[in-house]
C-alpha cells in the first residue's frame, strides 16, 4: 500500500506535462479530489481520480460513464468538465475548482436560510436537474455537500452515479 505522499507524488509525475496537483480536498466511494493548477492556463482545478483499488475491484465503467455524463451537461448551475484522460494508469477528469462553501457548510453556519434565499437556490438547482433530465440524465445523489456555491450561484456537483433515463 502506498502512502498519501507517495501516490501525489505518483500523480504529479503522470500529469507533470498538464497539472501541478498541490493536497487532496475530498474523498468519496469511487474517486479522490485534489485540487491542482493548469499548466496552461494558470487555473485552479479540481481533478477527479478514479481510486486504484476501486478501479482494480470494480472497473473502470462508471467513472468513464460520470466522465461521459458530465462532459454532456452543459448548464450555468452544472459544474462542467474541463479535461479528462488516462495517465500511469490512472483514470481522471478535471472541473472549475470551486472556493465558496456547500450548500451543507453554509447550513452548519447560519442553521436557516432566509426563505428568499432557499427559493433562489431551490429554483437554481431545480434548473439544473430540468437540464439534466431533458438530456435524459438522473443525479440521483443531491444532497447539500453537493450544491456549490460559486459567485453566488449554484453549481450542482456530482454526478457520480447519475443513470441515464433509458437505463
Amino acid at each position: 500500500m502506498t502512502s498519501p505522499g507517495d501516490f501525489l507524488t505518483r500523480l504529479n509525475r503522470a500529469l507533470d506535462d498538464r497539472y501541478v496537483v498541490e493536497r487532496e480536498i475530498g474523498q468519496g466511494g469511487m474517486a479522490t479530489v485534489y485540487l491542482a493548477k493548469e499548466r496552461a492556463h494558470g487555473r485552479k482545478v479540481a481533478l477527479k481520480i478514479l481510486t486504484p483499488d476501486v478501479a482494480h475491484a470494480l472497473g473502470p465503467d462508471r467513472f468513464l460513464k460520470e466522465i461521459q455524463v458530465a462532459a454532456g451537461l452543459a448548464h450555468p448551475n452544472i459544474l462542467p468538465l474541463f479535461d479528462s484522460g488516462e495517465a500511469d494508469g490512472l483514470l481522471y477528469y478535471t472541473m472549475p475548482y470551486v472556493e465558496g462553501d456547500s450548500l451543507r457548510d453554509r447550513l452548519n453556519k447560519e442553521r436557516q436560510l432566509t426563505l428568499e434565499e432557499a427559493i433562489r437556490i431551490v429554483g437554481e438547482v431545480a434548473g439544473a436537474l430540468t437540464h439534466a433530465h431533458q438530456n435524459r440524465v438522473v443525479h440521483r445523489d443531491i444532497k447539500p455537500e453537493n450544491i456549490l456555491f460559486q459567485a453566488g450561484h449554484v453549481a450542482v456537483a456530482d454526478f457520480g452515479i447519475a443513470k441515464g433515463l433509458d437505463a
